[in-house]
């Protein structure tokens, strides 16, 4: 453990012979001062713990996204972004100390045994997690293993009197980051990725080709709340809207040198109308997508100010499992424009209340809210309109927050798990009849209501929680929670796509893109304002 620095400063190469000397020789101030905690320290230590101290604390010192990752952090970062896992196959949630089955992945291991959804999962081997206030990562644990392993599980199963018990084989199972894609009406098509993870590219292909051959002409990406992944899924993604050797983002740092990335030929919608909407949670990969569309005059971004994260971390293996991931370079879109927001170097916490200032500020609810110095103005691509630089992507149609109907009550019955327990309880004793009456999700939509009977059960839920009802508030907030109950009933019921095609009739953004597409010369007016 006394030579740690070195092996993280080892593993980087390029350095002049000065620079080398000088950094061995701090290496050696490291290692002297670690060897005299570790032998003279009045307590007993723990070395691997003073290294990681010692670690996190340059990185402190350096940028906001510089950081160390412990093994199982390490683990649990990579794992969403590299498109599988080794486990049994479902979607669950936990409500009231149980765990319901949501979904099972077709062709995946739970499926290919009889598990089903809306089943409550008791017991895990021999251990009941059921009513004990299990963590989800706790349960995780028990259920995902090295592919080809067994866990047997027991079951609670709506009408039946006993325990239903499973012996399920572990296997490789697919982490979807694309929620939803379908027409959201004769022309226009909407996908909605949640992150740009190992598969995303391949993801988004497959349902681009989809909505094309059910006619798709027009095209809303929905990229809100994305928070980024992979830089080339990004580049990928970004080639299927631009033409031949049109620059994507480049990158570029004081020890880096600057690469550009471009767009090939094999575009496969590289005409056609196109919104990209964004909010304050779209960030990283979602910039770079947003900013290259905006640059080139493309399509039209839609929402509200990005999050503003442009710099480019290294990760940085360490023997033990461990990671840094060290920020090596900058991103810049095609105009030239830095997408990471202004930070003071070892000020992270000031950084991370960015985004309350900006809603303190007025940014989320009025776009004159938002001042950019001139020095910051660049000129798209093509049309020549005038974007800012100076962090995140600045939208071309700004989309307020709505606030009419997210009063602090509403807020509070969500924040405890009551919106989604209600759902699912009601699915839970109703499933059968759904079924039944709503085989296609299309009547569903259209004629599926939230009774006066559920709300009321949802208001007593609230009420034993010691939430304390405020009518007004209630009054204000009722038609959304029964479009939420609504919308969770029907991704419970049928897929993910299908609960955005009912939570979008409350999302300002989606509504603005559809509004914008669908008026005469709307999309094209939106360019010249």
């Amino acid at each position: 453990m006394k030579q740690f620095v070195f092996v993280c400063l080892l593993t980087i190469a390029g350095f002049s012979q000065a620079n080398a000397q000088k950094i061995n020789q701090e290496a050696r101030k490291m290692s002297m001062a670690l060897y005299a905690i570790s032998n003279l320290y009045v307590d007993s230590t723990d070395e691997s713990k003073l290294a990681e101290y010692a670690i996190i604390g340059m990185l402190e010192k350096l940028d906001p996204h510089s950081n160390y990752l412990d093994p199982e952090e390490t683990k649990e970062m990579t794992e969403p972004l590299e498109g599988n896992f080794d486990g049994i196959g479902i979607q669950f949630n936990m409500l009231t100390d149980t765990l319901y089955v949501i979904q099972v992945i077709p062709g995946g291991p739970s499926e290919k045994v009889g598990l089903m959804a809306g089943d409550r999962i008791i017991q895990v081997n021999d251990t009941l997690i059921a009513g004990v206030k299990m963590k989800n990562t706790d349960i995780m644990k028990r259920l995902r293993g090295p592919k080809g392993t067994e866990v047997r599980i027991k079951v609670q199963r709506n009408k039946e009197p006993e325990l239903i018990e499973f012996r399920i084989i572990r296997g490789k199972i697919p982490v979807y980051s694309l929620d939803a894609a379908y027409m959201a009406d004769k022309e226009t098509g909407y996908i909605k990725l949640n992150r740009f993870a190992a598969s995303s590219a391949d993801e988004f292909k497959e349902a681009l080709a989809k909505l094309q051959k059910q006619g798709m002409k027009n095209l809303i990406l929905d990229l809100q709340g994305n928070g980024g992944g992979y830089l080339n899924i990004a580049i990928d993604i970004a080639d299927e809207f631009l033409g031949k050797d049109q620059l994507i983002v480049y990158t570029q740092g004081s020890k880096v040198n600057r690469e550009d990335a471009k767009a090939t030929a094999k575009g496969n919608f590289e005409k056609g109308k196109l919104i990209v909407l964004v909010d304050e949670g779209s960030a990283s990969a979602s910039e770079i997508v947003s900013g290259a569309i905006q640059d080139w005059d493309r399509g039209l971004i839609v929402g509200r100010r990005t999050f503003g994260k442009g710099l480019v971390q290294k990760p940085i293996p360490l023997p033990d499992g461990s990671m840094i991931r060290l920020t090596v370079s900058r991103y810049y879109t095609p105009t030239g424009r830095s997408i990471q927001k202004p930070y003071e170097q070892g000020k992270q916490e000031e950084y991370k209340h960015d985004l309350i200032d900006r809603y303190n500020r007025g940014e989320l609810m009025s776009a004159d809210s938002i001042h950019f110095p001139d020095s910051m103005k660049y000129n798209t691509l093509v049309k020549k309109r005038i974007v800012y630089g100076g962090g995140g992507i600045m939208p071309d149609v700004f989309v307020p927050v709505d606030t009419t109907r997210y009063t602090d009550y509403h807020r509070k019955i969500v924040a405890s798990g009551l919106v989604n327990r209600i759902a699912m309880n009601y699915l839970d004793k109703n499933r059968e009849t759904l079924t039944k009456k709503y085989p296609k999700f299309a009547t569903y939509k259209k004629n599926f209501e939230v009774s006066e009977e559920v709300m009321q059960e949802l208001l007593a839920l609230a009420k034993e929680e010691k939430i304390e009802f405020d009518e007004e508030e209630y009054g204000k907030s009722e038609t959304l929670i029964k479009l939420q109950i609504k919308a969770l009933i029907a991704r419970d019921m049928y897929d993910m796509s299908e609960y955005f095609q009912i939570i979008n009739d409350d999302n300002p953004s989606f509504q603005k893109a559809l509004q914008i597409l669908s008026e005469k010369d709307s999309y094209l007016v939106a360019f010249d304002k």
